[in-house]
């Protein structure tokens, strides 16, 4: 397998025991880990096209986890987000989930839940990637068409009387 196409676990913790150990689990299992103190940190150095997920404290000091999330959103970027937290609660699982988020594990949680939750943000990550690679080549083909090509693209599938 290439380097380029090992998936990427992004870890964002102000807790650097914490955040080793999450890097160290996610490495014993094969996976490529990056770990940053806040998201700031993870925002000028994010590598894009190789699956990945992020692993993502909900309480950080400059920003929250949830408004991080937000504000991924915001910006567009699209990555599946594992929360972790020691002070979580009902409404915060909630609003975090009701925000997209794959998962919210509290610590202290089992390393194969983690793990778990991780693998299902790869494979989601993995096919949101190939179906915007599809629609990017067939957005590459359509515009390779001429106009009246384009024109005729328009109506196929149309009924007859249309």
């Amino acid at each position: 397998m290439k380097s380029a196409a090992v998936p990427t676990v992004f870890i964002i913790d102000d807790d650097r025991g914490m955040r080793q150990a999450i890097h160290d689990l996610v490495e014993s299992v094969g996976l490529r880990a990056e770990s940053f103190a806040t998201g700031e940190e993870f925002l000028g150095t994010r590598q894009i096209g190789r699956p990945s997920c992020l692993v993502l404290d909900v309480r950080l000091p400059q920003m929250s986890g949830l408004d991080f999330q937000r504000r991924l959103t915001e910006t567009g970027v699209q990555i599946p987000i594992i929360f972790v937290t020691a002070h979580g609660d009902i409404p915060m699982s909630v609003r975090a989930l009701k925000s997209g988020a794959m998962e919210f594990l509290t610590k202290p949680f089992r390393d194969q839940d983690l793990l778990d939750a991780i693998q299902q943000a790869l494979d989601r990550d993995r096919i949101a990637q190939k179906e915007q690679a599809e629609v990017h080549d067939l957005l590459e083909r359509y515009r390779g068409l001429t106009r009246r090509e384009q024109e005729v693209m328009t109506l196929v599938g149309l009924r007859n009387a249309q």
